[in-house]
């Protein structure tokens, strides 16, 4: 008979001890690099929450620095912020000039319709308004049902005259710097559990809305989630010494992963109609 071969291999014994040592090893190297891993998820989620907060706040921020002066406007919550923005803006002419043709803006008459404008021409979207003087009180608010300070605007491109509907009653009062703005609808900043909102679109209301459901029933409203993972909002407006400048305050936090970041942020409106 031939001679045998030795078998090759390992012993239970011999595989149970390199198990061992296995998960002995394994063990001691997850402790090491366990903290710096969890590190690194956390500072990503914080560096997340906290791009969501930067991008959310300079939105609003961008959105408020073009407001129509005396336009803004904050509930109790507070938790909406309410503003007009406005899409072109100029000089009228107030006084006759020496052509014919020149056409000012009465503050007299009712029927008045038109204006020149002096200086670049402008254009006006469809569905926009002209408004003069906002100054934000009874009488002379953009928001008012009746309001004596915004018109229904015609639309066109590269306008040098202004035409508007005529109401019979003449606009309330005369710009000390001759300005005119054409503005939009309104636009709400909502706070949710969990989504910041922007609304647009909206007719104005004379009441600001200061609940979603309400803001969600308004006829043509559009919403759009600006931010997710907010687990805290307020918004805060004070006009400024004689009423030329506003400040808007606001706070927003983001959460996620037991990490929160809370941004605050401060933003200077224009008031001087």
């Amino acid at each position: 008979m031939g001679r045998g071969f030795p078998e090759k291999g390992f012993t239970l014994v011999e595989a149970i001890v390199v198990i061992a040592i296995t998960g002995i090893i394994t063990s001691m190297v997850a402790v090491f690099i366990r903290n710096p891993i969890d590190a690194y998820v956390d500072t990503a989620r914080r560096a997340m929450l906290s791009d969501i907060a930067d991008t959310a706040a300079r939105r609003i921020a961008r959105d408020l620095q073009g407001a129509l002066p005396n336009s803004v406007r904050v509930n109790g919550a507070p938790q909406f912020l309410e503003f007009v923005p406005i899409v072109a803006a100029g000089r009228y002419r107030a006084e006759v000039g020496t052509a014919s043709s020149d056409d000012p803006l009465s503050f007299t008459n009712g029927a008045d319709n038109s204006f020149d404008v002096l200086g670049p021409a402008v254009t006006v979207p469809p569905g926009s308004s002209l408004v003069i003087y906002n100054l934000g009180i009874a009488g002379a608010d953009v928001y008012e049902a009746s309001s004596a300070v915004r018109r229904t605007a015609t639309a066109g491109n590269n306008l040098s005259k202004i035409a508007f509907t005529a109401t019979g009653t003449p606009l309330q009062f005369p710009s000390p710097g001759s300005r005119f703005q054409i503005v939009g609808t309104p636009v709400s900043y909502a706070c949710d559990a969990g989504t910041l909102w922007r609304y647009s679109g909206y007719a104005f209301q004379s009441a600001q809305p200061v609940s979603l459901a309400t803001l969600d029933a308004l006829a043509g409203v559009t919403r759009a989630a600006l931010a997710t993972h907010l687990s805290g909002c307020s918004f805060a407006y004070g006009p400024g010494p004689l009423q030329h400048n506003g400040l808007v305050s606001m706070s927003l936090s983001f959460s996620q992963g037991g990490e929160t970041v809370t941004l605050q942020y401060q933003v200077n409106v224009d008031n001087v109609p």
